[in-house]
């Protein structure tokens, strides 16, 4: 299954969430308007352009439909059969059946004025773009489009469009250097999901052609580092591991010194969870940096903070403290598939313009993918991708 169809079933909520809030945003206030009068001309076209055969005695029965209409066969009247009246106007067109164009049907739409800009912005806040971007958001919607008819389509491809545009500069992938090993550190509070995303990781650099090592930073998590190596195992990378209590930032300066004995490509260091409200392991986290430092005053070359979407707006919060201390290169957001407010990524990109490298919706190992600004946003308010 591509990832984008797995993306859109696992953001189900999400934009189930959006979909219905557009869908009764616009039935409240909007009337029904048919479109029948703007594809009739369409289907005019269509018969007069359709090249009609010379009349004669006995017209080829072949040539009274296009081809795509299968004819019917004759039959004799008799005094019982009744007379079917023919209606070729309900009859698709060649081009319509063609291009799979069904027959016009009545919709909804509605004039974008301020009570539905106003609807819109309570929306977008509910599913959790925050109060600035809802506002950047719905303006740019209202720019050339305010006092015109929309339906909840149209609306929804506006707003799809609108998030990929902001978005697009943020959705890069993690950059790789020329420095061996090139030391990734990850970080976020606890439950993110930094040892699951380090495992996906992992495994992608090797299928790559990298040779990773991983080291369990976490040494204060006896089930931290059992989860790690398992993951170790999934991706065919080696786990470095210290003994329970030992110093973290030790753990880092030996790994760094064995990877590069082993000729890495990639080192990988876990980190303990941490909330961003606890300053005394905070502190303990820039220590990890500085110690690094002091093998490589270039390392780490990427710090990586994971996200939990489920957190809502608190990943705003959490990307400010953890920028401060760690001075971090990148997000990876996951558990997409458990929040029906999927609208944070949209704000952290508004906000900070850090690359977003990859999402996550869900524990198998292929649940991580590089994040696509024009999939998500399809995902997200519900459009099919064309």
């Amino acid at each position: 299954m591509a990832f984008l169809s797995k993306l859109k079933d696992r953001l189900f909520k999400s934009s189930s969430r959006l979909e219905e809030g557009l869908d009764a945003i616009v039935e409240d206030g909007g009337e029904e308007i048919s479109e029948t009068q703007s594809e009739a001309p369409a289907e005019a076209s269509e018969k007069t352009e359709t090249p009609q055969a010379p009349p004669s005695p006995e017209p080829p029965a072949a040539e009274v439909a296009p081809a795509a209409i299968e004819p019917e066969p004759r039959v004799e009247p008799t005094a019982a059969a009744p007379k079917v009246p023919e209606k070729p106007v309900e009859k698709p067109s060649l081009l319509g059946r063609l291009t799979g164009r069904q027959p016009a049907k009545p919709v909804i739409k509605r004039t974008l004025d301020d009570d539905m800009l106003e609807q819109l912005e309570e929306l977008l806040i509910a599913s959790d773009m925050g109060v600035d971007t809802a506002l950047r958001v719905t303006a740019n919607i209202a720019e050339g489009r305010f006092g015109k008819k929309v339906s909840t389509e149209e609306i929804k491809q506006i707003l799809s469009d609108e998030v990929a545009r902001i978005m697009e500069t943020v959705a890069k992938p993690l950059p790789l250097y020329p420095q061996t090993p090139q030391v990734v550190l990850v970080v976020g509070v606890n439950g993110s999901g930094k040892t699951t995303t380090i495992g996906k990781l992992a495994s992608q650099f090797k299928d790559a052609g990298k040779s990773v090592v991983i080291a369990a930073g976490d040494t204060f998590r006896a089930a931290a580092v059992e989860q790690l190596q398992v993951w170790g195992d999934r991706a065919g990378v080696p786990v470095l591991t210290a003994p329970e209590g030992s110093d973290p930032a030790s753990l880092a300066f030996d790994a760094m010194t064995k990877a590069q004995e082993m000729g890495a490509d990639l080192l990988m260091i876990d980190t303990a969870g941490r909330l961003q409200n606890r300053q005394d392991l905070m502190e303990e986290l820039a220590k990890i940096v500085r110690v690094i430092r002091k093998k490589d005053e270039t390392a780490p070359h990427n710090t990586l903070l994971v996200l939990d979407a489920t957190t809502g707006q608190n990943a705003l919060s959490q990307v400010e403290t953890f920028q401060k201390l760690a001075d971090v290169s990148g997000l990876v957001m996951t558990k997409l598939d458990g929040t029906a407010k999927g609208g944070v990524l949209v704000a952290l990109a508004d906000k900070f313009g850090l690359p977003i490298h990859a999402i996550g919706v869900g524990e198998k190992i292929d649940d991580l993918a590089p994040f696509d600004p024009h999939d998500f946003a399809q995902a997200l308010t519900g459009v099919e991708k064309t």
